[in-house]
Parts: structure tokens; C-alpha cells; sequence
């Protein structure tokens, strides 16, 4: 369990995220993750990566039960670092980044989601951020490559979730598949991409991040500066414990 690498084919590195109950990350899982896809991107041999989740859903973001047992501000701004590393090396991976993506995909998901070049789902797969209920900001810079302006603007107010099949329509998600196909899916795009020059494949990636309209490292750090703010007011401690007091309470009847 954890963050693992694995080699699916030739030239095929899946990266798994495998963090139960829900696959929310610690400040030290942020940083693992972010070091697993610059690792992959670094080697010669990989020519695509995959990155994929064990479990019920993707990623549920953040783990917020470690920011809120710890002291002071530490925890918010490793976690902040660590999201901004994660998000930063599936954007910069030297080849292209596939997510496969399953069940819930919030928060800090939807980051990684967002960055990747190729997203194939499956047909129970959910997206959201629920960042204006837990009292914080951050990763809209990704949910807007995956939805139109207003869409992702009545996201973040409202913290609803889009399926992916909506997000198929929106021509974001490449392919919308059963679960149980997910990762075949996912791999069989990889080895269509697998086949390519290697070389040319890796300056197609700079070439198309050099093309792109914004800057999602710089755009997503100006959100973060809100969260901060967010917390020195006292709103995001106050938001994040009432969001872990009703998880404790159990399912509303």
C-alpha cells in the first residue's frame, strides 16, 4: 500500500496510489507521489505513465485528520507544498501522464486529474471539489481544464460533483468505460502511445505544455494564497472541524 511503481508493459510505468479508506494523502504521500512521477518521467525506459488509484474511489485530496491533530500552521503549508509537487510533476512529467480514474474524485484529485494529459473513467466516477465546505481554496486552475468557465465556477460555489460522463461530453474524459475495465482501458491507450518514437513523444509533451494558455503552477499557487488566508482567519479550522465531526457522527438518516 502507499504510492508504488510498476512496470504494466514495455515502456509502461503505472504509478498506484493505494492509501486506504479513501486514498487522502499525507503530507509525506503528496511528496512520495510528486517524487514517484518525476522519477518515471526521469527514466529512459518509460514512454508513458498511468497513474491509477486502488480502492473505492481515486482520491479524496488532503488527508484533513492530519491537518487538523496537528499544532499550529506545519501540517497546512506541507500539505500546501505537497499538493503544489504532486500537481507540478504529473504536468511536468517528461511523457504523457494517463489518469485513470474511479468512484470519487475530489479535492486534490481533481488536481492531479486535471494536469494529466488523458483521462479515461469509469461509469461510476464522480468529480468535485468541496473546497468552499471544508474552508479552503485551490485546484479550480485544474478543475477549468476539465470543465467549461461556468461550470467550474458553479463547482466551486455549490461543491457539486459532475459524473464522467458529463465530462465526456465535454470532450475531457477520452473514454467513459465499466469499472471493472478501467485499467485495460487505461493501458490500451497506453500502448497505442507506447508504440511511438520515444523522443518525439517527449518533445510533443514540452511542446504542448509550452503552448498552453495558463500557467497552472503559478495559477494554482495564487489560489493557495487564499486558503492561507482562509486559515489565519480562523474559517478553514472551523469548516474542517465541523467536516470531521459529522464523518465521526456517521451517515446523516
Amino acid at each position: 500500500m502507499g504510492i508504488t511503481r510498476q512496470v504494466a508493459a514495455p515502456g509502461v510505468l503505472e504509478v498506484v496510489i493505494d492509501v486506504p479508506p479513501v486514498n487522502a494523502l499525507t503530507v509525506g504521500g503528496w511528496f512520495e507521489l510528486a517524487g514517484a512521477l518525476r522519477a518515471a518521467g526521469a527514466d529512459e525506459e518509460v514512454r508513458v505513465v498511468v497513474l491509477r488509484a486502488e480502492g473505492r474511489g481515486f482520491s479524496a485530496g488532503v488527508d484533513l485528520k492530519e491537518l487538523q491533530s496537528s499544532a499550529g500552521f506545519e501540517a497546512l503549508i506541507g500539505a500546501n507544498r505537497g499538493c503544489y509537487a504532486a500537481f507540478a510533476a504529473v504536468y511536468e512529467c517528461e511523457v504523457p501522464v494517463i489518469a485513470a480514474v474511479q468512484g470519487f474524485c475530489l479535492g486534490g484529485g481533481v488536481g492531479l486529474v486535471g494536469n494529466a494529459d488523458i483521462v479515461v473513467a469509469g461509469d461510476d466516477a464522480t468529480f468535485g471539489l468541496p473546497e468552499v465546505d471544508r474552508g479552503a481554496l485551490g485546484a479550480a486552475t485544474h478543475l477549468a481544464r476539465l470543465v467549461p468557465q461556468h461550470l467550474m465556477r458553479a463547482m466551486v460555489y455549490t461543491c457539486r460533483t459532475v459524473t464522467a460522463q458529463e465530462l465526456h461530453h465535454h470532450g475531457s474524459v477520452l473514454e467513459v468505460v465499466p469499472r471493472e475495465g478501467l485499467r485495460d482501458a487505461a493501458l490500451a491507450v497506453a500502448a497505442q502511445i507506447a508504440t511511438k518514437d520515444p523522443y518525439v513523444i517527449r518533445r510533443a509533451k514540452e511542446s504542448l505544455n509550452g503552448i498552453d494558455p495558463v500557467d497552472v503552477k503559478s495559477s494554482y499557487r495564487f489560489e493557495q494564497g487564499f486558503t492561507y488566508e482562509l486559515n489565519l482567519s480562523g474559517a478553514g479550522d472551523a469548516h474542517r472541524d465541523a467536516f470531521l465531526g459529522k464523518e465521526t457522527a456517521g451517515p446523516e438518516t
